[in-house]
């Protein structure tokens, strides 16, 4: 049970977090283009893997703490970054056609479903 509240707790805080740089660097900006999603992506994908390699290594964690920081803040921060980590991981296995195929799948998928979604709104909503 503690694992799940602390996952819950910092999956709010990495939302907050998200939402705070997104909207400061999108002012900074000041223009049509997405920077903000592209810092949080690429910053969290900085961190997890920071993380990754230091608590896997000497410094030693609880894992409730560990998941509460892997999963719950950064999966809250950005979803991208566990798809990085995981992209990475096959990689670094020399796993290069499963990493293709995520790195694929992933991106081709997701713009399919994102459209179907937007079109089934329209069609079932009036939207």
């Amino acid at each position: 049970m503690t694992k799940v509240v602390l996952i819950f707790i910092g999956s709010g805080v990495g939302g907050v977090l998200r939402y705070a740089v997104v909207g400061w660097s999108q002012r900074l900006a000041n223009g049509s283009f997405p920077i903000g999603t592209l810092l949080v992506n690429v910053s969290g994908c900085l961190v997890v893997g920071f993380l990754a390699a230091a608590l896997a290594g000497r410094v030693l964690v609880r894992e409730e703490f560990r998941l509460a920081l892997l999963i719950g803040l950064l999966g809250g921060y950005t979803t991208f970054s566990t798809f990085g980590l995981e992209t990475f991981t096959l990689l670094n296995d020399g796993q290069k056609w499963p990493a293709l195929l995520n790195i694929v799948s992933s991106v081709v998928l997701g713009l399919v479903c994102v459209g179907a979604g937007y079109r089934w709104a329209e069609k079932w909503l009036g939207v």
